[in-house]
């Protein structure tokens, strides 16, 4: 199988959605495309491996929020980093400011409590919480904002 790869551009946070329509044309028309990927990294854009690029302009046509395929092939090299997901737990520690970025909680900051790796839950407590509650969340609904603060900065 000789396939390159290409990048295509999208609406922001359509990722998916152009994805998803996008394959069920190429399970429908049977155009030869072999893999689309939508790494959480990259907003704006898919990766799609194809046989050539009228390959995806074909089983693009008609697909929402698409905006073209970006010149130039991308090198496998490239992307392996996509393959391998690292949950975001594995970033953070006790101690830790973040900042939670979905949820009820969105844009609360808070101070991580507890890290749980095998269930990749946070337990944080909110700075602006009147009695400090602690409230569990999934790794990926925070951003980290400062890494372990020191015993000065714990006032609060």
């Amino acid at each position: 199988m000789d396939s390159k790869i290409y990048a295509v551009r999208t609406t922001i946070g359509q990722e998916r959605n152009v994805a998803d329509m996008m394959s069920a044309r190429i399970e429908k028309e049977g155009f030869e495309v072999y893999a689309v990927l939508v790494p959480h990294d990259i907003r704006g854009y898919i990766l799609v491996e194809a046989k050539d690029k009228t390959e995806i302009e074909k089983a693009l046509r008609g697909v929402a929020h698409n905006k073209g395929i970006v010149p130039g092939e991308i090198p496998i090299a490239d992307i392996e980093r996509f393959f391998e997901p690292k949950p975001m737990v594995t970033k953070v520690e006790q101690g830790d400011i973040v900042e939670l970025i979905s949820g009820p909680f969105k844009g609360e900051k808070a101070r991580v409590v507890r890290v749980d790796l095998k269930k990749e839950e946070i337990t944080v407590e909110l700075f602006e919480a009147t009695v400090p509650i602690p409230v569990t969340v999934k790794g990926e609904s925070i951003k980290v904002i400062r890494k372990e603060a020191s015993e000065s900065e714990t006032g609060g």
